[in-house]
């Protein structure tokens, strides 16, 4: 299945924003490459008319909880500008903003270092 109709699915650029910051923020986590990767391709797939990834390698290369969201997300952007707003309000209630934890450890070992 194809996923470059997903660009033309937001009701405007800001809704098309919020989607990209929860993806970036909530389900990318660069602690897990490959997976960060696929889902940073599906964020730039969102904005583009052209294939940048596929369902079938998000499936392959996204664990299944991030997965289902995806899937869900893609539903709804097919369907309909409210249920891109719920996905929103749940996806946020549901994944907490990722923090860099070994980026932040290194910081503070190099800042006891000194």
């Amino acid at each position: 299945m194809t996923l470059t109709d997903l660009s033309e699915g937001f009701r405007d650029d800001a809704q098309r924003r919020r989607v990209r910051a929860i993806i970036h923020d909530r389900l990318a986590d660069d602690r897990e490459p490959q997976e960060c990767r696929y889902l940073m391709r599906f964020w730039w797939q969102l904005g583009m008319p052209y294939q940048e990834v596929s369902v079938e390698q998000l499936r392959v290369n996204v664990r299944k909880p991030k997965l289902d969201v995806v899937e869900e997300l893609i539903s709804a952007i097919r369907t309909s500008h409210d249920r891109v707003d719920a996905w929103v309000v749940t996806t946020q209630q549901t994944f907490p903003v990722i923090h860099d934890r070994g980026f932040m450890a290194d910081s503070d070992r190099q800042r006891l270092a000194q």
